[in-house]
């Protein structure tokens, strides 16, 4: 079983690695539940994991207050709206796909906004 969470623990990790530059996916999420299976299935992951410069502090500051920091909260929001806007403008034809790439972009944008701003 330990086996299992390590596993999955790795697939969640990576998956929220990429979250961090695709803006469609969640970040957030795939982290805290890397550390949780990590947590459950090897201290030792769960550890180097939560010591990480970045990940682990934004890690512990989402567990800890629910909140974000402004960095945190301008990078996301400026790389969400840079790639859907790239999209928008220079890969995508149909007005359909624009507008519901335009709609998932105002509700990622008020998703990040309704964080707390961790004040630091």
């Amino acid at each position: 079983m330990k086996l299992l969470f390590i596993i999955l623990g790795s697939v969640s990790l990576l998956l929220g690695i990429l979250g961090i530059f695709l803006p469609l996916l969640p970040t957030t999420p795939f982290l805290l539940l890397a550390a949780t299976l990590y947590f459950r299935g090897s201290p030792r992951l769960y550890q180097w994991l939560i010591n990480q410069k970045t990940l682990g502090t934004y890690i512990q500051n989402f567990r800890e207050h629910q909140a974000l920091t402004l960095k945190t909260k301008i990078i996301s929001i400026s790389l969400t709206w840079l790639t859907i806007l790239y999209c928008i403008l220079a890969i995508l034809n149909h007005a359909c796909l624009k507008a519901l790439l335009l709609t998932i972009a105002i509700a990622v944008t008020w998703l990040i906004l309704s964080y707390k701003t961790l004040k630091k």
